[in-house]
């Protein structure tokens, strides 16, 4: 991933087809290693195709129900058989449980016992 992601990068800044000399520069630059085997791999893959085309072709693998998946936001309600959306049930809320003072026990990082200040400045 790490390969893939460097030539990425290296499109984007301008270079249309990165070597894996250039992949092996940007990565060290980074401070990580590459892998030969894998960076041959991805050379020879990526070789004498559009990032574009590719990257719209990917896109059609990604469509999930028409849209794209998010990283955010809730899970799409399951459609029924008629058309509507299945109405998620909501569980009950659990009361809030108060929080306890870390400090209640007399511990004090500035060393004054009572933990909540007062001690001796």
């Amino acid at each position: 991933m790490r390969h893939l992601a460097a030539y990425l990068l290296l499109v984007v800044g301008g270079n249309a087809t990165p070597s894996a000399e250039n992949i092996k520069t940007l990565l060290a630059t980074a401070g990580i290693e590459s892998d030969e085997e894998r960076l041959t791999s991805l050379i020879t893959e990526l070789e004498g195709k559009d990032v574009a085309e590719l990257i719209a072709l990917g896109k059609d693998k990604l469509l999930v129900g028409g849209a794209m998946p998010s990283g955010g936001g809730a899970a799409a309600a399951p459609v029924a058989a008629g058309g509507a959306a299945v109405k998620e049930e909501k569980a009950p809320e659990k009361p809030k449980e108060e929080e306890v003072d870390a400090l209640d026990g007399g511990m004090d990082m500035f060393g004054g016992g009572g933990g909540g200040g007062g001690g001796d400045y």
